[in-house]
């Protein structure tokens, strides 16, 4: 009798232990490019041109108030219009408890200057200790 039995013994089958990350990649991508597109779009606040001057940006870690002042020498906190006669007990509001925040000016380049001046002299005269100017870097090319 020519039995012939086959036996075959197979293995367990092992899964693949590798962590595929392509998926998670693409993901991540279409995401940065989606924050890179509307991180710009998050800014509140009036169109200002800001004055170019050197120097190097606010490295702090504290919080901000930002108080524009357009061309025409109005006032603004984000995108709201705040009469001169209001704007400091408003500031006093949104600072509330928070004695660390600080107060930045954005002043237009077309700005009367004693406006800006004003709005700085009413802020200190209201107990405000860290009131600054905002600018923008200015493009400086090197001479050879």
């Amino acid at each position: 009798m020519n039995s012939s039995f086959h036996y075959s013994a197979r293995r367990p089958s092992r899964r693949n232990a590798n962590i595929n990350i392509t998926n998670l990649m693409d993901v991540m991508m279409v995401l940065l490019v989606v924050f890179m597109v509307a991180a710009p779009l998050m800014t509140s606040g009036i169109a200002l041109d800001l004055p170019k001057v050197g120097g190097k940006a606010f490295e702090g870690k504290e919080t901000s108030i930002n108080v524009s002042v357009d061309k025409e020498g109005y006032y603004y906190i984000g995108k709201t219009e705040v009469p001169a006669d209001k704007i400091v007990a408003k500031i006093k509001a949104i600072r509330g408890e928070n004695a660390d925040a600080t107060v930045t000016i954005s002043g237009d380049t077309e700005s009367a200057y004693g406006r800006v001046i004003n709005l700085m002299a009413m802020l200190k005269d209201a107990g405000f200790e860290k009131v600054g100017l905002k600018t923008e870097p200015r493009l400086t090319t090197k001479k050879k």
